[in-house]
């Protein structure tokens, strides 16, 4: 049933967009080209590149009704593309983001291309290209679709000034602000961000907490309290130049931070808290040199180096009519780095032919200590002290292929081989050989009509956290650390269809199925204790679909309605019923409706966004299954630019409904009965946020 209406709501909204492109020719829509925008400057459509229809080409002119004071504001309004700064794991290749930035990535893989684009003035872009599928020259790290911002090169020099206010109803207010400088001399260029960040949670708030029994039985109703407050301070400098016939792009940041989580549950005669406290810094160099050793060769090095260490401690505390039961102290402290070198040849063929080839070197290392104790006395965890430390090398090769201007296709492959050893409470080395293919085909048959087939072997970054200890007092979660732990590897097989229409309008569906191997979920270990670990063969299935429709043909000029949702299917055989059940913590849906409009008459921007119903995503442990879910969120804002230099942003963020469950069974059996449900029905806190950015 569940999957006849999801098939039948994808055919609705893909044969309503394609009845409404169907109005408009195959070619560029003259009549959006030539119409007047009543608020404003004729803006001017996206043009495609003549040589291959993959590529959108966006100049400056297109933005002009939105008055964009950074590129990042540029690139967040380009039709189609949603902003992905990477995952951060570990290693280089596939765990940056889909923005490139004069062909190329950041020099750091924290400083993410959002990051780089929000202290470059609007002022500096020259052209913005839309990727879809690849093109020769273009690093698309995986994504299906990536965008290039080509700068100018010109004499500026720009300072950018941002302060935030987080104003919550009946909560603690929170603040935050940057200083950003950039100078360009040429082909030269320099800044230096100085940042006061902050934590926060939307779902901080209230309620009351129902625990009942196997039978529905009410067996405890308390009050709710919960917030998470902190912040950070950091400094980042950034250099680019000329060097020996090529050029050098260098950055290095400097951070601390504190992080703060209180939960407290009362009732007559009860006080339960739980507390977290985290303190810790961070640090980043890196480097990038590119040169042309001929017309049609170029070389790329690039070094990478980050380091951080961090102190916390997670402590629970329960009183009951006056008298204080044992307290729980989780606390751990310790330090990781990584460190890569990465170099790559690109060979240009022909304009239609490029062929890549290169290798990553790198090492990982996380290094801690933790302990656990109850009523003071120390309770024994399976690596509570560890060290894992990574060596792994990459060699990999591909090639872009333009067989005609309407297709386009990349295969490559990419060879993997590390070794993990763990010292410590345990002894441990593993040794680990992947091969990764990789194809991608992009046929555009008509400028207005796109699909994209990809067929590609991921094998996954393990979180080094995995192999230590931890745990989750709120939830009575003590978790051992596995040195068992192998990546999980996936299959993927993905098809995109892709229609443009009325300018700026678009419909996208895209499915996709994975075959995963070792997949990575929790598993039961002895004495009570539960780890991250592999629970053998799943399975995801997915259907995307994003439609956007600008609504000046529809009577309101200058807005854009969009929806979008992705429903993820996945099965897993749980490791302690032995039943199929769903991966840990992937969300199933979170349908999206948003509205904006921009007044170029009144200076100003507006916009809105509503999710409707929120399925959350539940974590399926041998002694509980938790998770959460929610509905009606609603967030409204309003952008004020009344010059070229200032903008003044006003936003509310409200949220009816955010219930937290736990399912805790009485035993580890196959059956599994249930000792007790017990739901958290929290109303999030409104909040409002107040943000002035000034350039000068």
């Amino acid at each position: 049933m569940t999957k006849t209406i999801l098939l039948a709501t994808t055919a609705i909204l893909f044969n309503a967009g394609v009845a409404a492109a169907q109005t408009a020719s195959d070619g560029p829509d003259p009549q959006v080209a030539q119409a007047p925008v009543p608020t404003g400057p004729t803006r001017q459509d996206p043009q495609i590149d003549a040589a291959q229809q993959g590529v959108l080409v966006f100049t400056p002119d297109f933005f002009a009704d939105q008055r964009p004071n950074t590129a990042l504001d540029m690139v967040s309004r380009v039709p189609g593309f949603s902003t992905n700064d990477g995952s951060g794991n570990r290693g280089f290749e596939g765990a940056v983001g889909n923005i490139l930035i004069n062909n190329a990535r950041p020099a750091s893989k924290n400083d993410t291309g959002s990051n780089v684009l929000s202290r470059t003035p609007a002022s500096q872009v020259e052209r913005i290209e839309l990727i879809r599928g690849g093109a020769p020259g273009i690093d698309m790290q995986g994504y299906s679709v990536v965008v290039n911002v080509v700068l100018k090169t010109e004499n500026t020099r720009q300072s950018i000034l941002t302060g935030s206010g987080y104003f919550f109803d009946g909560g603690r207010d929170q603040f935050n602000g940057s200083y950003q400088f950039t100078a360009r001399e040429g082909d030269r260029t320099w800044g230096v961000t100085l940042t006061d960040g902050l934590s926060m949670s939307d779902s901080n708030g209230v309620g009351p907490v129902v625990r009942t029994d196997a039978n529905g039985n009410v067996i405890r109703r308390e009050s709710y309290f919960t917030d998470t407050f902190g912040g950070g301070q950091s400094i980042r400098g950034n250099y680019a130049s000329p060097l020996m016939g090529g050029k050098i792009d260098l950055t290095a940041r400097l951070g601390i931070n504190d992080y703060h989580n209180v939960n407290l549950q009362t009732g007559p005669d009860v006080r339960r808290e739980s507390l977290y406290d985290e303190d810790g810094d961070s640090g980043e160099v890196g480097a990038v040199y590119t040169r042309p050793l001929s017309d049609r060769l170029k070389l790329e090095t690039r070094l990478i180096h980050e380091w951080s260490a961090f102190d916390s401690v997670s402590t629970s505390r329960t009183r009951i009519a006056g008298v204080d039961d044992p307290e729980q102290a989780f606390m751990a402290a310790g330090e990781s780095s990584e460190s890569i070198l990465r170099g790559l040849v690109r060979f240009e063929r022909s304009p239609a032919l490029t062929f890549e080839t290169g290798a990553e070197i790198a090492y990982n290392m996380l290094e801690v200590d933790q302990a656990f104790t109850v009523g003071g006395v120390a309770v024994p965890l399976p690596s509570a002290s560890v060290k894992v430390e990574e060596t792994r090398g990459e060699a990999f090769g591909k090639a872009t292929w333009r067989l005609r201007p309407e297709l386009t296709l990349e295969g490559g492959l990419r060879l993997e081989s590390s070794t993990i050893s763990q010292s410590g409470d345990a002894e441990q080395e593993k040794s680990f050989f992947f091969a990764k293919p990789r194809f991608l085909a992009t046929w555009t048959p008509r400028p207005n009509n796109q699909l994209r087939l990809r067929f590609e072997r991921e094998v996954g970054q393990l979180d080094f956290g995995d192999f230590a200890a931890s745990a989750d007092l709120e939830d009575e979660n003590v978790f051992g650390g596995n040195v068992d732990l192998e990546p999980e590897q996936r299959w993927i097989s993905e098809l995109i269809y892709e229609r443009r229409f009325w300018g700026d309008g678009i419909v996208s569906v895209g499915l996709r199925h994975d075959e995963i191997t070792d997949a990575i979920d929790v598993i039961p270990l002895d004495d009570g204790l539960s780890a991250v670990g592999n629970i053998g063969e799943g399975t995801l299935d997915q259907l995307a679909v994003t439609v956007a429709v600008p609504t000046d043909r529809l009577g309101v000029s200058g807005g854009m309605l969009r929806l979008r949702n992705t429903w993820n299917h996945t099965e897993v055989t749980d490791p302690t019923t032995g039943e199929i059940r769903p991966i840990s913590n992937t969300r199933a849906s979170q349908p999206t409706i948003s509205f904006e409009q921009d007044i170029a008459s009144w200076k100003l921007q507006w916009g809105a966004a509503y999710i409707p119903l929120l399925t959350g995503q539940w974590s399926y442990d041998p002694d509980q299954t938790s998770g959460w879910r929610g509905n009606n969120y609603l967030e409204a804002w309003a952008e004020y630019k009344p010059t070229a230099t200032l903008a003044i942003r006003a936003q509310i963020n409200l949220w009816d409904d955010f219930d937290i469950e736990r399912t805790v069974y009485a035993d580890r059996t196959a059956a599994r009965p249930v000792a007790y449900v017990e739901h958290r029905y929290i109303d999030p806190r409104t909040f409002i946020q107040i943000r002035v950015r000034k350039t000068f």
